[in-house]
């Protein structure tokens, strides 16, 4: 697996999710001043320096659960708050919108294409709060730095890497049923025809060589498909033509959208087992977590009635009814964590990190750093 996929995978599901949030706030009329101050916030939240510090150190993808708690607590990162029914609903679309992205991608290289997309997108956002936006300009710099200097062999890695994170996952989304690309049991469809990506020739011919490297036959085939060749490359730098528009919002032209269950898989049972044993990284996911949580600088309402709700489903009842039918296996056992100085959760944290302690048979030290203002005092449902 690749280090390197942490940050790509976070950016993306993130500017997914602000799309999503953006055509919600919209749909339900919210004040143009607190639907602003929502997108802000987040975005604010999502590129803090320290946060993307921890954030842009290789390391390993950690799971589904760790990355949903990030998600949930930079969702909450302002007035708006969500139900859990709506929370699940905006993680579903997140994931499958990118996991649909990462499928079609033309070459594995373009997945940084599609990030390109979603900063550009995000920065569009903020572009009238300049303290804002010299955040987001700072993470395109390091994306630049850190990946367009990878090789093609690295990116197919990036690529496989996020393919085997969402092999699992196939919600039913109502745009992609509409639209043909994804059928009734959450799978996407693959086109045949189309661009054929930067550097390729279009399909149809077999070259012979010697061993001398001299041609010496040729070979033609129906490719079964109507393919076309692309005409220029998308720009890797900061400012340019992306050329696919893969990333870009796809809830721009106002349409419902619906999250479906693919039904009980034939070995949900087995799923579950799995789910409920020991993971072998939950210490390291425990850490990464006090680090990142440590750095996200969640702002609070400054009164009750500041606050608002955002509903992800078309009534109430709707919300109601999803998180009641929501099979077991597609939920996420969402851990709650709190930032205090209140000492008895500290103790709370340091039995917790104890009880790992006795399951690894090593020793997991208590690092002094995390004594901070942003201590992460508690962690519930692990």
């Amino acid at each position: 697996m690749s280090s390197r996929t942490l940050p790509l995978l976070f950016i993306n599901l993130g500017g997914e999710m602000l799309y999503i949030l953006d055509q919600r706030l919209s749909a339900q009329n919210i004040p143009a001043d607190k639907a602003k101050k929502v997108m802000n916030d987040i975005i604010t939240t999502m590129f803090n320096k320290k946060f993307l510090e921890e954030l842009f150190k290789p390391q390993e993808l950690y799971s589904k659960k760790t990355l949903r708690t990030v998600f949930d607590r930079l969702a909450h990162a302002s007035i708006m708050r969500l139900n859990q029914a709506s929370m699940d609903k905006l993680y579903d679309l997140m994931t499958m919108a990118f996991k649909y992205q990462v499928l079609l991608c033309p070459r594995a290289k373009d997945i940084l294409l599609v990030s390109f997309n979603h900063m550009d997108a995000i920065k569009d956002f903020v572009k009238d709060t300049p303290s804002i936006l010299s955040q987001v300009d700072e993470t395109y710099r390091q994306l630049i730095e850190m990946y367009t200097p990878l090789s093609s062999g690295e990116f197919q890695l990036i690529r496989q890497t996020l393919l085997i994170f969402f092999q699992d996952m196939h919600i039913r989304v109502s745009i992609f049923l509409k639209d043909k690309v994804q059928n009734s049991n959450g799978r996407f469809v693959l086109p045949i025809s189309g661009p054929v990506p930067h550097g390729t020739h279009i399909p149809g011919l077999i070259r012979m060589f010697s061993c001398n490297g001299e041609e010496v036959k040729r070979l033609q085939f129906r490719n079964g498909g109507n393919y076309t060749g692309v005409l220029r490359e998308g720009s890797f730098e900061m400012f340019g033509e992306r050329v696919i528009k893969l990333g870009t919002n796809m809830y721009s032209v106002s349409r419902p959208v619906e999250t479906h269950m693919s039904g009980t898989s034939k070995n949900s049972a087995q799923q579950k087992s799995i789910n409920t044993a020991p993971n072998p990284l939950a210490k390291e996911e425990l850490n990464m977590l006090a680090r990142l949580m440590g750095g996200m600088e969640v702002q609070k309402p400054g009164n009750a009635d500041s606050g608002f709700r955002v509903n992800l489903f078309a009534t109430d009842e709707e919300e109601e009814e999803a998180l009641i039918s929501r099979p077991d296996e597609f939920s996420y056992d969402v851990i709650k964590i709190q930032a205090t100085k209140n000492h008895q959760a500290n103790a709370e944290l340091v039995k917790i990190m104890g009880d790992f302690t006795e399951e690894a048979g090593e020793p997991c030290p208590l690092s002094a750093s995390s004594k901070g203002d942003d201590l992460l005092a508690m962690m519930d449902g692990l």
